[in-house]
Order: C-alpha cells, then sequence, then structure tokens
C-alpha cells in the first residue's frame, strides 16, 4: 500500500550553489507539502551509516565523502502517492537523461552531483524520515 510521505535531501552541491529557494519552489509547486525541514551537515559517520546499504559499491566512499563535504536541506514531504510522484519531480540520476522541467535536469551538475536525494520506495521513505526527525519534529 502506498504511504502518502517521502523523504528528500538537497544535496551538498544544490546547497552551496544556492539552490535551496528554487528547489524548495519546485516542490511547493508540484504539491508536496513539506511536514519536516532542517538544514544541517551530516559527519562522515553519520552519512556512513545513512548509506550503508551501499558500503560494499565502489562508491561507498566517495559518496560518503560528498555527503559530508557541505550542509544539506533534509525533508520530510507528503502528498498522494509521495514517492512515485517526487521520482518523477527530480528526473533521472543522470542530469543528461532526466526529463526536461525536472529538478535534476534543472540543477544538477552531473550524476555524482545529482542535486537532490528521493526514496525509492514508501519502505525507505520511512527509514530514512526516521533517521533525521523525530516524532516531535513533523507537522
Amino acid at each position: 500500500m502506498a504511504t502518502n510521505r517521502t523523504f528528500t535531501m538537497l544535496k551538498p552541491d544544490a546547497v552551496a550553489n544556492g539552490y535551496i529557494g528554487g528547489i524548495l519552489k519546485m516542490i511547493n509547486e508540484a504539491g508536496f507539502r513539506i511536514v519536516a525541514m532542517k538544514y544541517t551537515q551530516l559527519t562522515k559517520d553519520a552519512a556512513g551509516k545513512f548509506y550503508e546499504v551501499h558500503k560494499e559499491r565502489p562508491f561507498y566512499g566517495e559518496l560518503v565523502d560528498y555527503m559530508s563535504s557541505g550542509p544539506i536541506v533534509a525533508a520530510i514531504l507528503e502528498k498522494e502517492n509521495a514517492v512515485a510522484d517526487f521520482r518523477t519531480l527530480i528526473g533521472a540520476t543522470d542530469p543528461t537523461k532526466a526529463d526536461e522541467g525536472t529538478i535534476r535536469k534543472i540543477y544538477a551538475k552531473s550524476i555524482a552531483a545529482n542535486a537532490v536525494h528521493g526514496s525509492d520506495s514508501d519502505e525507505n521513505a520511512q527509514i530514512e524520515g526516521d533517521f533525521y526527525f523525530s516524532k516531535l519534529e513533523r507537522f
């Protein structure tokens, strides 16, 4: 059963390039309601725990280094069919393959610096949201 919440992170490249406002505007205009949000920076340890599912993959170390390299914006979003609709809004991981008008087509620089994370399943949306937010931080 699909839930109505998903998780996103505006990645260090998007934050450093001043894209927070533009990306949040696109999220709001697509009908998502922000139910939790914080501006923070991951330590290498926290980034390693968040991306632990990728620990055996060759890019894991670079991913941890990148995600702890600067501030991020973490958020839980709410909308009917949230996970699928947000995946459509952000576009393909490779911005050169992303559809026109998607967040990654507009704001991403590369596959690695792809501006934004979006949960790939309802289960992961719950796990990822719980990683960043307590129940008291959700509205």
